[in-house]
């Protein structure tokens, strides 16, 4: 039978890039984003995380249509408007925190409890190198995805055995999201589609023995 995966911000940059791997590797895909495009093979809906309802109803239609995930990534993010902190606006620090932080811990909630029930399963919380180390300008970007790895800690501990929670440092890939800090300099680093190449083999190996651990796709 063929796993399933579930992906938020499944419509660009590395999140299409990981639909199309796993769909070309055989994998049932389920996703969700705010604006889907044209997705392939698989479950697909158009999905805010931040909605707490809406993503529990997601996660109850995916289920129906694919079973509960072998692999739950987390994906979808922002970056704040690159600033120093005290000129960041509130509604864009509010963004960010509501993304990259409560849209985790919604499809958790809603995704974990099937994956319980069946007694095995993954989830991957998308880090960062600024998950790990900080930098000027994106303080509050940095401080979600520092979020992410305590929080991919934390659960693990709460698990039961046979599954699994790990952060996952994606590495310096050139996206949308990297030009908006970087510039032209973004450039100069491997593009999401070379990226995905060698992510979705990295991916398809976790497992329970990987609890609780920090990763980076190498």
């Amino acid at each position: 039978m063929a796993k399933t995966v579930w992906i938020t911000g499944c419509s660009r940059g590395l999140g299409l890039e990981m639909t199309k791997g796993f769909q070309a590797r055989g994998w049932q895909v389920a996703g969700c984003a705010r604006r889907l495009g044209e997705m392939g093979e698989g479950f697909f809906r158009a999905v805010d995380v931040c909605d707490e309802r809406a993503v529990r109803e997601f996660c109850l239609q995916a289920a129906a249509s694919t079973e509960a995930p072998d692999l739950l990534i987390n994906n979808a993010a922002v970056i704040n408007e690159p600033r120093p902190l005290w000129e960041v606006t509130g509604e864009d620090f509010d963004r960010t925190i509501d993304v990259n932080i409560k849209g985790v811990a919604n499809f958790i909630r809603a995704a974990v409890p099937l994956m319980i029930a069946r007694g095995t399963g993954v989830v991957v919380n998308f880090s960062s190198g600024w998950g790990r180390s900080v930098s000027a300008q994106v303080a509050p970007y940095c401080a979600t995805k520092w979020a992410m790895e305590g929080l991919s800690q934390a659960l693990a501990e709460e698990l039961p055995s046979g599954l699994a929670a790990v952060a996952l440092n994606p590495g310096i890939i050139d996206t949308e999201m990297l030009r908006k800090t970087w510039g032209e300099g973004a450039a100069g680093f491997p593009s999401a589609e070379e990226w995905g190449r060698v992510a979705v083999p990295f991916l398809e190996q976790l497992s329970s023995r990987d609890n609780g651990a920090s990763l980076t796709v190498s």
